[in-house]
This record gives structure tokens, C-alpha cells and sequence, in this order.
């Protein structure tokens, strides 16, 4: 397919998605209808994309921005939880859906069905997150389900890679499956972590915010490549990247910091907007790939429902059993651990949609085995693995809000924490700027009163504590309007104060006292003032 082409869908989604998002309806279900309903409109050009370029080029990035919003502190608290989903229910679905297709579809072998429930196994959270998001999921719901699409497509493609192996007889690096998926954890997660550490060192020895952000933007691909070449998780390379990068946003410069909140979203919205708009359009590939094969169609796709059906119901089966199995562990143990109520675990359950991974999975079957001969049932591979991307997305996405709102599985006491955690946030804000307010007492600048001193530090002060109350919008104004004979003297004091709390805050995070949601809701308000502070010093500079 042309560039040009690509950008024609590019925009057509993007317009549909905005139309959609305009009319209240949810955007996935939306773009991978129109895009399979126009795949057979003549002159639409066919969407052909190589499996490496999507795993490539269109998972980092979501991966990486996934990994930088999300709390390291979070993911190691629900570390079970994310697990078993993530590698667990991964490796179920891909046996469970092997040894069923072996035994519906008469053109798969054990081998080939076994690629098949490996290449559907990994659920893809970005429409699930999405929907969540909107109707306001419990945060610890919200950071189980994307904790597991941070590691779930590892898994699945590390299965897909074993059992394609062993259909065309293909010798890997390491013989003992085991061995090769513990080399593939190792492996990526160090990639990842060494990467990212040279990053951090390169950003810390420049000040030009423009290379910091296209550093922070070419390192998910680097990560993948460089993972991918030592045949280890580019995915984990990836999520590892963004862990690192992502707990430690405050070592770079404010300017960086607010660009990159800017950068990832537009990013992220563009490449899933893309995402699913090429799920829609692969609909006559993969019906003309059924028919060159000689296949009928509606055998073919009535194999896809059956498969469909059965992934559909192993999600439940698996977190419900799991769910049982906690509670009886714990009646025998008596150690109560917290656990997520049977409404939370439905609608986790019922959030497995299937994504662009399965798909670009499906293209990357190989055409033969070493033999010379074809692959096994490779068009019914892509053409179940089609059906069940679409039809969880259109049976799950289309219902998942209802059922959310129906359960009413908001957690009551959220609010609360969230509110403690904002207080603890502001009183080491606060201790953090008594304690530069009272250095600059303690240490005067030369040539400067005494009195002007300390009318210099009150203002500052007040100017803090008005932030801290959510009322400087107005307050901040006048006391610098008042601080104009020592103006630069207020925001060389303002900025030591704003390094201060981020540093204490930034501590309070890594000593395990505050979140990591919270904490960046708590930076971004100061690095949007520090950047103001800046921005003044450099006016009064020229």
C-alpha cells in the first residue's frame, strides 16, 4: 500500500472518530465497523500491513506511554493479580482454544491449533481502559487491567513463537521452553533497563527540552529493536523503558515534562485510532484469503465463532475460579487478603477484547514449514483470529459500559484516599517551602534589607500556601503585582521553593507515603508554575 494511501485511512479514522466521539458512541466499535464495511467499497485500497512493522512500529509506543502513566507502586501491589492474567489466563486460553480447534477444525493440527490459541490469547485494554476511564472503574480495576495488557502480549507472543517453531520444525535459541521464556523476561526487562538508564544520563546533560522529548520518543523503538535482536521481549524492553522513565519524570526539565504530557496522548490517540480502523479494513483480506485457500467461507467463519465463544467464557472461568480459590486459602490460612467483589471481578472478566496484536500474529504464520509444504490451515488461522478480534470487540466493547453501570462497581471509599493522599501531598508541599523560606532568612543575599527580606519571603509564602488552596489564580497575581521592586529576587525564591516541594514529593513517592497518580497530578500543577517562573526570569533577564 502506498504512503499516500495510509495517510488517506489515516485521516478517514481520525474524521470518523471525531464524528463518533461527537455523537456519544464508542469509538472502536465505531471505526471497526466503517472499516469493515468499507473494505468492499471499490477504490478502497487494501490495507496490507508486514506483522513486523505493526509489533514494531505501532505497539511501543502504546506500550511505552502505557508504562510511563502508570505507578510501578500500583503494578507491584496487584503484582498477583496482573500475573495471573497476564501470563496465566494467557497460557490457559492459548491451550485451551489449541486442543478445541484441534479437534473442530479438520484443517489444523495439534501444532497449528496450538498457534491459533496463542495468537488469540492476549486481550488488548485500550478499549476496555477507555471505557473505564469514562465511566469512572476503581483505580485499583483500572491498574489490574492495564497492568495486564503490559505483559500479556509478551506471553502470548513468546507462546506463538514456541509453537510456530515446532509446526515447521524451526530450531530456537534455547531448547527448553522454560529456559527460552525465562531468557525472554531477563533478557527484555534488562534491555529496557539499560537503555533507559543511558537515557537518563543523556537528558540529565542537556538543556534543550526539544531533544529530551525526541530521545524519550525514539527509545520505545529502540528498545523493541534492540530486545528483539537478541531474540528477548521487545514488549517487556519496552514496558521496562517506560517504568524507569516514567518513575523518574522529575529529573528532567519542566519544559520537557509538559511537552511530553502533550506529546504521548496526541500519539497514543492517532496510532489507536489507526489501530482499530485496520482491524475493520482487514475484513475482505481475510474472506479473500478463505477463498483462494478453496475453504468455504461460512464453515470457515462458523469455526471463528466457536472459537469465539470459548475464549469468551475461559476469561470468567478463570478469574472466578481463582477468586474461589483466594477465599478458600484464606479460611484455611486466616490471612484476609483484599480482594476485588464478584461485580469488579465480572466486569474485569468481561473486559477481553482482542487487538491489532492478534491480528499481526495471524500475519506473521509463516507460509510453509521447512518441508517445503504449507503452513496448516494458515487462512483459517487469520481468518478465526479476525473473528475473534471483531467479535469481542462488538459483543464486549458494545456492552461493557452497560454492564458497568448496571453492576455499580464504584468503590465508595476511593474518594476518601484520594482526598488523604492530596492532603499528605500538600503538607509536604508545604514543609518542603517553610523549610527554603527559612534558609533564605537564615542566609540573606547581599545587598538586600533586611525588611525587604523578609517581606520578600511572606509573599512567597502566601503566594504557596494560595496554590496549596487552590485559590492562585488570583491571589499569585496580586502579590507579584506588590513584589515588583524585587521581582527578580521573588522568582529566583519561587523556583527554589518549587525544586523543593517536587524533591520532598518525589521522596514521600519513592518512601512508599504517597501514590503515584497522585503525585502527578500534584507535579503538573507545579511544573505549569515553575514554567511561568521561568518564563519570567527569562523577561526580566532581556
Amino acid at each position: 500500500m502506498s504512503v499516500a494511501g495510509l495517510l488517506l485511512v489515516l485521516v478517514a479514522a481520525v474524521v470518523v472518530a471525531g464524528f463518533a466521539k461527537r455523537l456519544g458512541f464508542q469509538v472502536p466499535l465505531v471505526l471497526v465497523t466503517v472499516g469493515a464495511a468499507a473494505s468492499f467499497v471499490p477504490g478502497v485500497p487494501t490495507l496490507v500491513i508486514p506483522p513486523d512493522v505493526i509489533l514494531g512500529v505501532v505497539l511501543p509506543p502504546l506500550l511505552y506511554s502505557a508504562a510511563l502513566d502508570y505507578s510501578f507502586n500500583t503494578f507491584q501491589r496487584n503484582i498477583r493479580s496482573i500475573l495471573r492474567l497476564g501470563i496465566g489466563m494467557v497460557i490457559v486460553t492459548a491451550v485451551a482454544v489449541g486442543v478445541f480447534a484441534n479437534w473442530l477444525v479438520p484443517e489444523l493440527t495439534l501444532g497449528a491449533a496450538l498457534v491459533l490459541g496463542a495468537v488469540v490469547a492476549p486481550p488488548d485494554a485500550v478499549a476496555a481502559v477507555s471505557v473505564g476511564r469514562r465511566l469512572g472503574l476503581p483505580e485499583r480495576m483500572m491498574a489490574i487491567l492495564k497492568g495486564e495488557s503490559l505483559v500479556n502480549d509478551a506471553a502470548a507472543l513468546t507462546l506463538f513463537t514456541l509453537s510456530v517453531a515446532a509446526v515447521t520444525g524451526t530450531r530456537i535459541s534455547i531448547d527448553s521452553p522454560i529456559l527460552y521464556f525465562g531468557y525472554e523476561i531477563v533478557g527484555g526487562v534488562g534491555v529496557g533497563l539499560v537503555l533507559a538508564r543511558i537515557v537518563r544520563a543523556v537528558r540529565a546533560r542537556i538543556s534543550d527540552s526539544a531533544l529530551e522529548t525526541v530521545l524519550g520518543l525514539i527509545l520505545p523503538f529502540v528498545a523493541y529493536l534492540a530486545a528483539e535482536e537478541i531474540h528477548a521481549s521487545g514488549v517487556l524492553a519496552v514496558v521496562a523503558a517506560g517504568f524507569v522513565l516514567g518513575r523518574n519524570a522529575g529529573d528532567e526539565s519542566v519544559s520537557t515534562r509538559i511537552q511530553e504530557r502533550s506529546v504521548w496522548p496526541t500519539i497514543d490517540l492517532v496510532l489507536e485510532t489507526f489501530v482499530f480502523a485496520y482491524i475493520g479494513l482487514q475484513f475482505k483480506t481475510v474472506i479473500d484469503t478463505v477463498r483462494a485457500d478453496g475453504l468455504p467461507v461460512h464453515h470457515v467463519f462458523g469455526y471463528g465463532f466457536a472459537v469465539l465463544a470459548l475464549v469468551i467464557l475461559i476469561r470468567p472461568a478463570w478469574i472466578f475460579l481463582n477468586a474461589g480459590r483466594r477465599r478458600v486459602v484464606s479460611r484455611f490460612t486466616g490471612r484476609a487478603r483484599e480482594a476485588l467483589t464478584w461485580r469488579q471481578n465480572l466486569v474485569i472478566s468481561w473486559a477481553g477484547m482482542r487487538g491489532v496484536v492478534t491480528l499481526a500474529a495471524a500475519a506473521g504464520v509463516p507460509l510453509a514449514v521447512q518441508s517445503g509444504e504449507p503452513f496448516p490451515g494458515r487462512g483459517v488461522i487469520q481468518a478465526v483470529a479476525f473473528t475473534v478480534a471483531v467479535g469481542t470487540l462488538l459483543i464486549q466493547g458494545s456492552t461493557l459500559s452497560t454492564l458497568i453501570r448496571f453492576l455499580d462497581v464504584a468503590d465508595p471509599d476511593e474518594e476518601l484516599r484520594d482526598a488523604e493522599q492530596v492532603a499528605v501531598a500538600r503538607r509536604i508541599s508545604k514543609e518542603a517551602a517553610e523549610g527554603v523560606l527559612a534558609d533564605m532568612l537564615r542566609n540573606q543575599p547581599d545587598g538586600v534589607r533586611d525588611s525587604d527580606v523578609a517581606e520578600l519571603v511572606e509573599r512567597v509564602r502566601r503566594s504557596t500556601q494560595a496554590r496549596l488552596a487552590a485559590e492562585h489564580a488570583d491571589d499569585v497575581g496580586e502579590h507579584e503585582s506588590e513584589a515588583l521592586r524585587l521581582g527578580a529576587q521573588f522568582n529566583r525564591l519561587r523556583g527554589d521553593v518549587l525544586k523543593a516541594q517536587r524533591r520532598a514529593l518525589i521522596e514521600a513517592r519513592d518512601g512508599g507515603e504517597l501514590d503515584d497518580e497522585v503525585l502527578r497530578r500534584i507535579l503538573a500543577e507545579l511544573d505549569l508554575e515553575e514554567a511561568a517562573a521561568e518564563a519570567r526570569i527569562r523577561r526580566q533577564r532581556w
